[in-house]
């Protein structure tokens, strides 16, 4: 089964469109330069109405691993996401403080960068066209990987069911393809869920 994740979620009616549509993943973004930045506080906030059984991921761009350990000790999220320069021994003293699974997001514009992600330290990788760009790469570079990977960049309701059907990654990621007017449209995370789990189910 291919995953779901949402991500840059930052309000209450985020949360409640989660709550009805169950995605397997929703995340927060943690990184002051992004539009989507929330505070911890905020996140706690939103996470305590998040109904049990969705994963929360923080996403991070070259944060102090003690910071990200502090925001996951106070249990509000499951999930570290690392978007920056974090390398081997960043990980290392990531996973020396907190045992929860990393996610190392890496852009991809050749097979250089798919070697790069298949000797990654981290628990999972993402592959993405770049930070929030909301345009996808040739995903024919991918084909061959051996471990599971998230696949983010340029994905919506209408490409989705093609990228699961073509590459069977383990999670889909998407953030600005379920937006309108740069806020998360529930009609539009309905129907990314439907394209995902309704091509499962057809198959």
């Amino acid at each position: 089964m291919v995953r779901v994740k949402f991500c840059g979620l930052s309000r209450i009616s985020d949360i409640e469109a989660v709550n009805d549509l169950m995605p397997d993943y929703i995340g927060f973004v943690f990184w002051p330069q992004s539009k989507r930045f929330i505070s911890p506080v905020k996140a706690q906030a939103l996470r305590e109405k998040l109904k049990p059984g969705i994963f929360v991921a923080g996403v991070f761009v070259d944060e102090r691993p003690e910071v990200i350990a502090g925001i996951v000790s106070r249990g509000i999220i499951d999930v570290v996401q690392l978007h920056g320069h974090e390398d081997r021994e960043y990980i290392s003293r990531l996973k020396g403080l907190t045992d929860r699974p990393t996610i190392k997001a890496f852009k991809v514009s050749g097979k250089d960068d798919i070697m790069k992600a298949e000797s990654c330290t981290a628990d999972y990788v993402m592959l993405d066209s770049g930070m929030g760009t909301g345009k996808a790469f040739n995903w024919d570079i991918i084909r061959g990987i051996t471990r599971p990977y998230f696949l983010a960049g340029g994905l919506d309701p209408f490409n989705v069911s093609e990228a699961v059907g073509r590459l069977s990654p383990y999670a889909v990621d998407v953030s600005s393809g379920i937006e309108t007017d740069g806020v998360k449209d529930r009609a539009k995370m309905s129907a990314f869920i439907e394209a995902v789990r309704g091509k499962e189910s057809n198959s």
